[in-house]
This record gives structure tokens, C-alpha cells and sequence, in this order.
């Protein structure tokens, strides 16, 4: 989705701004009003990432735009003329010099996700906040959330590191969003069905070797899933041009349960988790913990 609004919104000014539904507002610091009133007539400067946070700075260097998605957000560019979607929340129409007039509508069915005008503050290490942008600022409700796999500053040794030291399975680990952010339900499945790994292995027994092996595939199924469009089970899960993500194709593990397992043939078995599922390879993924 950053990649797809990049290229239109870079450069443009914001024309005007209509809100439809206030408590997709629910995380901007003040009234409609307020939002609304400090975004017309500003200029937008490109669109960054962290995990799933998604920010367009504003010009001027020390505020964005921050939208988090929630579970069925999608930030869509419409056509001028093009009619309403019914799930529009919030609509912000652009002008660039190079596409000209362009909408930016903010579509979300179950209404979790917002947008918020937030202060941009420094990284505390120095580097770019995130994909997109060369500037060491990131939104201040961003701060907390750790940089993903794919963040060129990501520090692997800070990731073995905090793995070692903690007491929790690695699926837990893998998605706490304050150690390791991109990563949800479905890629954390995948990744660890890959690396061979049981979700409730313990992160203080994993080997670095193993760890090692565990974080190639993590980015290998993050970037394949961003060059296939992420994954889609659910109409309301598209990208910036209204496409659904042809990543479901490529499962191996999530959603398969039933199915044999590509590596070894043995079914592919579900279990209850936090509220979820995890999906694994009972034969392939087991737990393995140091003999004694």
C-alpha cells in the first residue's frame, strides 16, 4: 500500500477534507474541526512505513498523517468522479502537479483503524524512522513499535539478543509488536513452518543458528508476500487500486490445516491461540528443548 500511494501523493496538496465518521478520528489529539482545519492547503511530502503504521509527512518537518489500518483499513486513490464507497469514512481530495486531482479515501468496514495528525520526534537511533523516507522522525505514537525485518536499520543482533533473553514462545515473540513490528498472524505461521520451528518453542532454547534461520525466513516471507500483494481471504483486503493480495495462493501452512504438508506429506494440523490459530506440521515442527 506505501508503494502504491507514494507516486500520488508525493508532492501533492491537500484540497480539501471531508469526515464521515468521527470515531475513525478517535486517536487525533482535538476536534473534527481541528483535523480537518490543519490539513487543508498543506502539502504532502511522501508516504513511510513501519511495520503496519503507515505516515505521510507534512510539509514543514515536524508533523504527518498517520493511519493505522486496524484489521479491514485500506487507504484507497479514487478517481475525482468516481462514486462513494459505502465504507467511506474519510476522504481527502489531492491536487499534483503530475496526476492532478486525485481522491485519497479512507475505507474501513469495522471501523478499528484511524488517522490522527501526530508530532514527528527523533529516532532513538539515529537512523530512518522507516521505509520511505530518508529523515530520522517518526510519528511520536509510532515510536514504540520496533522496526521489521525489511527496515534496512533493523538490528538482527538486538533481535537474538532480545529472543535469548526472554521466557515466552516464539510465536508470542514474533508477534509483540515492541520487539519485531510486520509481522501478524498468518506471516509468522508461514515463516516458522519454514524454518522447521514449533510455535510454543521456547525463545531462550532456540539456538542462534536456529534464530538465524528463523529471521531469513521471516523477511523472505515478507518480501514475497509484498511482491505478490500481501494476502487476501476477505474482499475488504485490497490495495490502493481496489486489488485483492494474491500472496493466499503460496500458503503452506496457514489456513492448510487438513491439508498434507508440502515438505513431508503428514496433515497440517490447527490449534487454538491467543484467540487465533496457529497452523504447523506436527512432524516437521516440533518442539525441541536442550538435553539436560
Amino acid at each position: 500500500m506505501r508503494r502504491g500511494l507514494e507516486p500520488a501523493v508525493t508532492g501533492a496538496s491537500i484540497e480539501s477534507v471531508t469526515v464521515f465518521e468521527q470515531r475513525s478520528l478517535r486517536r487525533h489529539p482535538g476536534p473534527t474541526e481541528d483535523f480537518i482545519e490543519r490539513l487543508s492547503g498543506r502539502r504532502l511530502l511522501g508516504a513511510v512505513r513501519r511495520g503496519k503504521f503507515l505516515w505521510l509527512p507534512l510539509e514543514g518537518g515536524s508533523e504527518a498523517l498517520v493511519a493505522h489500518l486496524g484489521m479491514s483499513g485500506q487507504l484507497l486513490l479514487r478517481d475525482e468522479g468516481r462514486a462513494d464507497d459505502a465504507l467511506l469514512r474519510i476522504r481527502i481530495v489531492l491536487d499534483h502537479a503530475e496526476h492532478g486531482r486525485v481522491r485519497l479515501d479512507f475505507v474501513d468496514q469495522r471501523i478499528f483503524g484511524s488517522m490522527a495528525i501526530d508530532d514527528l520526534v527523533p529516532t532513538t537511533d539515529g537512523a530512518a524512522a522507516g521505509l520511505g523516507s530518508p529523515l530520522p522522525l517518526v510519528p511520536q505514537r509510532v515510536a514504540h513499535i520496533a522496526r521489521d525485518p525489511l527496515d534496512p536499520a533493523f538490528s538482527d543482533s538486538r533481535f537474538f539478543a532480545a529472543l535469548a533473553t526472554r521466557r515466552t514462545g516464539v510465536k508470542r515473540a514474533l508477534l509483540d509488536q515492541t520487539l519485531v513490528s510486520g509481522i501478524g498472524n498468518i506471516y509468522a505461521d508461514e515463516a516458522l513452518w519454514a524454518a522447521r520451528i514449533h510455535y510454543d518453542q521456547p525463545t531462550n532454547t532456540l539456538s542462534r543458528p536456529r534464530a538465524t534461520t528463523l529471521l531469513a525466513e521471516v523477511r523472505l516471507v515478507l518480501a514475497k508476500a509484498l511482491q505478490e500483494g500481501g494476502t487476501s481471504f476477505d474482499a475488504q483486503y485490497l490495495n490502493v487500486n481496489g486489488e485483492s493480495g494474491y500472496f493466499s495462493h503460496s500458503l503452506n501452512a496457514y489456513g492448510q490445516q487438513g491439508e498434507p504438508c508440502p515438505r513431508c506429506g503428514r496433515p497440517i494440523v490447527r490449534e487454538s491461540f491467543m484467540n487465533r490459530g496457529s497452523h504447523f506440521c506436527p512432524f516437521c515442527q516440533r518442539v525441541k528443548l536442550p538435553v539436560r
